[in-house]
């Protein structure tokens, strides 16, 4: 079993910044894209940031100049430092992983819980 825990969510003020981490644990034997989404209620869920093994990232419009993704592969975590908050940056937020749980089986999408982040205004 391979599960994906976030923590780093809470309650902020407009401005203010928040550090999302979401560690991946169970049989794993690599773990390749990983990335944030986030789905606000009555809206449709959407790709926040994603970061490639090779640390090539994106960022949706929205977001960039304001949140920096990362990874740790020694502790098959991911980041995401959010900065400048805004209300509109409200949501749940959920990471995901691609991961290879052992060597030459396939790879398979994997989803967290979700965190929530509520912003202020």
């Amino acid at each position: 079993q391979v599960q994906l825990v976030e923590s780093g969510g809470g309650l902020v003020q407009s401005g203010g910044s928040l550090r999302l981490s979401c560690a991946a644990s169970g049989s794993i034997f690599r773990v390749y894209g990983m990335g944030w989404y986030r789905q606000a209620p009555g809206k449709q869920r959407e790709l926040v940031a994603s970061i490639s093994r090779a640390l090539s990232t994106s960022y949706t419009d929205f977001v960039k100049g304001r949140f920096t993704i990362s990874r740790d592969d020694a502790k098959n975590t991911v980041y995401l430092q959010m900065n400048s908050l805004k209300p509109e940056d409200t949501a749940v937020y959920y990471c995901k992983a691609d991961i290879q749980r052992y060597i030459g089986s396939i790879t398979v999408g994997y989803w967290g819980q979700g965190t929530q982040v509520t912003v202020s205004s």
